[in-house]
């Protein structure tokens, strides 16, 4: 199976794209100056304690209080703390964590009145960002992420992923592991680090540990609320999670981000550094490898996967709901409840690639086909479980229940990614009439003569739907032809797929955005409608 990243670096958000095949399965997508991001460290205040939740709110800064449980604040919350305080009430003397003693673990049963008090400051990390009307959640079990290990202050514990199946292996990292690591610090060991050899896990751990004490040094000087840790770059942090050295190539569309990334593969697979590639063509990214048609089809309310069956996914606050119909699909059976088992199986291969795609969390259910074989049923409960092994995402699937409904909990860290496939009318702007499309041709000519005599701009790109591209360009003598002809200075048209039908886009040599949206853009159609309504209504009065 052939993999590969395809990572579309905008001005204000960065896309990445894992595919499979040219299959996409997986899309991440955030914004490059993001707050409130899972594993962000911040100096917080307790804001309110309640009891009856036996949890806390805490004021990080967000427009909501973030959400604090007892459960979240750890077995070594004593130590935690006094460590905590130390170090805030002597700002010119950092505290060393090896040096000190551990005190005793707080009772587990106990309740969040009986450590915590209001206005009282603590360090707290991420773990799920703020979703819909909810705010972040919080744990006060700090902990830094690196490729190989999860670093974990104030513990003492060695655990080993068990994805690492052999045991002479778990006994090698586990003994290197014990050697270099300081006390009073525990280590999750990753998947990765088999068969790594102790200087590459020893310059992790320093790594890791620079990050603590920085964290440490940052929260003396700072007030809270305040950022006290985040991960150099966001575009590392996310690649650092999917990434494999199985992949057959990375492919950025930006310098910069390029660099980065091929800095990062240097340090963890120096013999794959080659597979960076920097895409640096005038047509979209996602274009080139034919992403954008792909998203246009996956993250619709209706999906569709063979042979005229579909899906339809809906999302509420609690949950979100997929319901499995066949269509008007031509049946290679007369037995119904072999042809339900076979578009049920179909079903949930692309609703294990939709759970990844969008990144769906928290309960799932799904309305199959009935089927009334319980061996039929059987099989379809282990199918998906196979197909959902490959999910890095935590998650619990249940057997089919008598009403033919398969329920799935999946972890949510992040709010669900819901891309919106419909276009807004860049004519009217959802005003209802739009300005005929027979003169966008004569819009078009209008910007380009502006761009090239009134602002003397060279070396620009205009992008316009692939149909609009293509009648512009029809014909030897084509009307892109007659127009570069007539400009005093040279620029281009190319295709972008995301574009609307009567949508177009400007970007500069330099690749900036330049906005030609003018007031009479967005007027002309509302004056329009407005115009037909005083009609409409002055003939009623008659």
């Amino acid at each position: 199976m052939q993999s590969e990243l395809i990572v579309d670096v905008k001005p204000a958000d960065v896309s990445i794209a894992l595919t499979e095949d040219t299959r996409l399965v997986s899309l991440q997508k955030e914004a490059r100056n993001i707050a409130y991001a899972v594993g962000d460290i911040y100096l917080a205040k307790v804001k309110k304690l309640m009891p009856g939740l036996n949890a806390a709110f805490v004021n990080v800064g967000y427009e909501k209080d973030a959400f604090l449980h007892y459960l979240d604040l750890g077995s070594q919350f004593s130590s935690y703390y006094e460590f905590v305080k130390t170090a805030l009430s002597d700002k010119k003397k950092t505290p060393q964590l090896q040096r000190m003693k551990r005190l005793p673990d707080i009772n587990k049963q106990g309740s969040v009145t009986e450590v915590l008090q209001q206005g009282q400051e603590l360090l707290v990390q991420i773990v799920k960002e703020p979703i819909s009307s909810k705010g972040p959640r919080l744990t006060t079990e700090i902990t830094f992420t690196g490729r190989y290990m999860v670093l974990i202050p104030f513990g003492d514990k060695i655990s080993i992923s068990q994805k690492i199946k052999t045991t002479e292996e778990k006994v090698r990292l586990r003994q290197l592991i014990e050697a270099i690591k300081p006390k009073n610090f525990g280590v999750i060991i990753r998947t990765s680090a088999e068969g790594k050899r102790v200087a590459e896990l020893n310059n992790e751990l320093k790594t890791l540990l620079r990050c603590w004490e920085e964290t440490i040094a940052k929260a003396q000087k700072a007030t809270a609320p305040a950022l006290v840790f985040e991960e150099e770059s966001r575009i590392v942090g996310m690649l650092r999670d999917v990434f494999s050295p199985s992949f057959e190539a990375i492919h950025v569309n930006d310098a910069d981000v390029f660099g980065q990334i091929k800095k990062y593969v240097e340090l963890i697979a120096p013999d794959r550094a080659d597979i960076v590639k920097l895409y640096d063509k005038a047509e979209p990214i996602f274009d080139h490898f034919n992403i954008t048609r792909q998203i246009k089809s996956s993250f619709g309310k209706t999906v569709s996967f063979r042979s005229g069956a579909y899906l339809i996914i809906e999302h509420t606050e609690a949950l979100h709901v997929i319901d499995v119909n066949s269509g008007n699909r031509s049946k290679a059976s007369n037995d119904q409840e072999t042809n339900a088992l076979e578009v049920n199986m179909r079903a949930a291969d692309e609703i294990a690639r939709q759970l990844r795609l969008r990144d769906m969390g928290g309960i799932i259910v799904i309305d199959f086909i009935d089927m009334n074989k319980q061996e039929h049923r059987q099989k379809l409960y282990d199918h998906m479980r196979e197909l959902m092994a490959n999910d890095r995402a935590r998650h619990n699937i249940l057997p089919l229940s008598k009403f033919g409904l398969m329920q799935i909990t999946r972890q949510r860290v992040r709010p669900a990614m819901d891309i919106i496939t419909a276009e807004d009318c860049p004519s009217c702007y959802g005003k209802g009439t739009v300005q005929p499309s027979l003169l966008f041709t004569d819009t078009l000519k209008e910007k380009i003569d502006y761009l090239t005599g009134d602002l003397e701009k060279a070396g620009f790109i205009m992008y316009v739907h692939p149909f609009v591209d293509a009648y512009i360009k029809k014909g030897l003598l084509s009307l892109y032809r007659k127009w570069r002809m007539d400009a005093p200075r040279k620029f281009r048209i190319m295709s972008d797929q995301s574009l609307a039908y009567l949508q177009y886009r400007v970007v500069d040599a330099e690749g900036n955005e330049i906005d030609l949206k003018e007031e009479k853009d967005i007027d002309s159609s509302a004056t329009k409608s407005k115009s037909k309504t005083k009609i409409r209504t002055k003939e009623k009065e008659e």
